[in-house]
């Protein structure tokens, strides 16, 4: 049966590929995209950036049809301040809008933003409905289970979010106190997706690095559908894994290392064309360990990547690696 927010048809059980800060950006949601992913979000944008027109939080709002479906992801801690920035979100012409109710950094949590709003539902069923209000667009929200393991207050978010008009709910299975350490926790999110009052799909977020790991959580979990974060970061082949894997009941070998190489490069080569030479060279060194994790004796070239400056050196050194390494057999997981 499809997943549908609002008249999206997001098909059966969707792959989600998570909003991260400083990750995905449009040249990583195009490989993403290549892989598979059946939906998307930008980095979430700032309120305050949107109202300043601060160029970073501008830039964050651009988006490709080649993308959709794709929403963009907002968070802020002053409700009239989120209202005027949903508006001008809007004129991106995403297919959603999406509010962060979930990020744990300080300097989001500290100023009343992400997963401070865990501490004052209130407040948080009041800014949505303002943002619900200002967009024509489904509007939905990702949060975690509660502040910390004394407050895990989700099932209450879910109930009263879906009453004022949000159209989907991703939960991540950790506290705010977590952050993102120790173990992902959805049995929670499996009691609100029983919850028969609940209506809108509701997607599991937290831990999921494999495709054994995604279907047995399907079953477990009954989510409506997966977003995955962390684990795509240097591996966007982990879409069409989990997809392969959920069709056929077999794994899909990963990729080569030619494969590795080719995409890593389309990555770099959309880096620089989105962010210009400077920045796309540098922005994309977070990138290299992750492409290559589990190559032997990968650091010299590592460290040649991270350093260079020069689009064609770096280009040179991505056919080295290719070359040096083209003997390595992809690794097909086993149960």
């Amino acid at each position: 049966m499809s997943v549908k927010i609002g008249n999206i048809d997001l098909g059966e059980f969707p792959l989600l590929l998570a909003p991260m800060e400083d990750v995905s950006d449009p040249p990583f949601r195009y490989v993403c995209k290549q892989s598979g992913v059946d939906m998307m979000y930008t980095e979430f944008i700032s309120s305050e950036g949107l109202i300043r027109d601060a160029a970073k939080s501008r830039q964050k709002l651009d988006i490709f049809e080649y993308e959709r479906p794709i929403g963009i992801q907002i968070f802020g801690s002053e409700i009239d301040h989120m209202r005027e920035a949903t508006e001008i979100a809007t004129l991106a012409n995403p297919d959603l809008m999406d509010i962060n109710y979930g990020c744990p950094v300080k300097n989001v949590a500290c100023r009343g933003a992400g997963a401070s709003l865990l501490q004052d539902i209130d407040k948080m069923v009041k800014m949505t409905e303002a943002v619900v209000k200002a967009t024509h667009l489904p509007v939905t929200v990702k949060t975690r289970l509660g502040w910390d393991d004394n407050t895990k207050n989700v099932e209450e978010v879910a109930e009263r979010l879906q009453d004022i008009g949000i159209q989907a709910l991703t939960i991540h299975g950790r506290t705010r106190a977590q952050l993102y350490k120790g173990q992902a926790d959805w049995s929670l999110i499996r009691e609100i997706k029983r919850n028969p009052r609940i209506k809108i799909p509701i997607f599991g977020n937290g831990d999921v690095d494999s495709p054994r790991k995604a279907a047995d959580w399907r079953l477990e979990y009954e989510v409506d559908g997966i977003m995955i974060g962390r684990a795509a970061i240097g591996y966007p082949w982990i879409f069409r894994e989990i997809r392969h894997f959920f069709n056929t009941g077999e794994y899909l070998a990963g990729p080569t290392v030619e494969e590795r190489v080719n995409v890593c490069r389309t990555h770099f080569e959309k880096s620089i064309e989105w962010k210009g030479d400077r920045v796309g060279i540098f922005e994309m060194r977070r990138h290299y360990a992750n492409y290559f994790k589990g190559l032997p004796d990968f650091k010299p070239y590592r460290m040649l990547l991270v350093k260079e400056e020069n689009i064609q050196t770096i280009h040179g050194i991505l056919d080295e690696v290719a070359d040096k390494f083209r003997h390595i057999e992809p690794i097909v997981e086993m149960a």
